[in-house]
């Protein structure tokens, strides 16, 4: 007999009180049978841009030649162990991040045509305009795989208001993304908060904020529903479920270490009132 259909949906997620956690791909999930075993389940596709504002010592990141085997530069050298799926493109020049009348406000231009290519309209009001960015038009497509269809994130706090380069509004320089041409995505900086979106959106608010007070791991709050499930996993499931629910309590400890040396704990009420994105 061929057994068709998996026994644990792809989508399976561990609940409990204030929280929600995903699970990693698991043989269960996968289609079982002489011929369908072997297929692994389809996973959702990611795309990522990094934005590097002060630029880049362009002597030491551009490959020396031009066509054969990559020879990574200097700054480019820790991706020698994947140089074989890198591709750099050399030559690219952002014509509508220049003036073009405008004046000064190089800044505020770089990262609002990063991703478009659209010259933005210089203002100081809440007029601005820009273009749609190619993350946006990403995530419209890859994003209906994924509970979050995207994900704005920055390193430090940009939120600042008003005029902030020669007449452009600071809106530029807060954020690269653009879902339209009109509507900026604000960034998210606080590690915390993009932790409970990706993970601690179960229950009601109230019983999210509880668990935080509390300082209970996340797992902590899906026990519970963990031991229902690994009874009915395989070895190899149960030690892939382990490593996984590792990393995230790794992750919660850097978080909270980081929370301590930046005095980020307790000053925030919940993560449903954050300023980021919802996807």
């Amino acid at each position: 007999m061929i057994i068709t259909k998996s026994s644990l949906p792809r989508r399976t997620f561990l609940r409990g009180m204030g929280a929600t956690l995903a699970l990693p791909l698991l043989d269960a999930m996968v289609p079982a049978g002489t011929a369908l075993a072997k297929t692994a389940a389809k996973p959702s596709p990611r795309l990522g841009f990094i934005y590097i504002p002060n630029g880049a010592n362009m002597a030491q990141w551009t490959p020396a030649g031009d066509g054969g085997p990559l020879a990574l530069s200097r700054s480019l050298k820790p991706l020698e162990k994947v140089r074989d799926h890198v591709i750099i493109p050399t030559g690219l020049d952002h014509r509508q991040a220049e003036a073009w009348g405008d004046g000064n406000g190089e800044h505020s231009r770089a990262s609002a045509v990063w991703l478009n290519g659209v010259h933005p309209k210089r203002t100081e009001g809440a007029d601005v305009e820009a273009g749609t960015t190619a993350d946006q038009i990403a995530a419209a497509a890859l994003g209906q795989e994924t509970p979050l269809p995207s994900l704005e994130l920055a390193l430090e706090n940009s939120f600042v208001v008003g005029n902030c380069d020669n007449g452009y509004s600071c809106v530029y320089t807060n954020t690269f993304a653009w879902r339209t041409p009109t509507t900026p995505l604000p960034m998210e900086h606080n590690p915390r908060v993009v932790f409970e979106r990706l993970f601690g959106e179960g229950g009601t608010e109230a019983q999210r904020v509880a668990r935080l007070q509390d300082d209970r791991s996340i797992l902590d709050a899906v026990r519970e529903d963990m031991a229902r499930l690994d009874r009915t996993l395989g070895a190899a499931d149960r030690s892939r479920v382990t490593q996984y629910l590792d990393a995230v309590r790794e992750i919660e400890r850097r978080i909270r270490r980081s929370e301590a040396q930046s005095g980020w704990s307790g000053r925030w009420a919940s993560p449903s009132r954050s300023t980021s994105t919802p996807g």
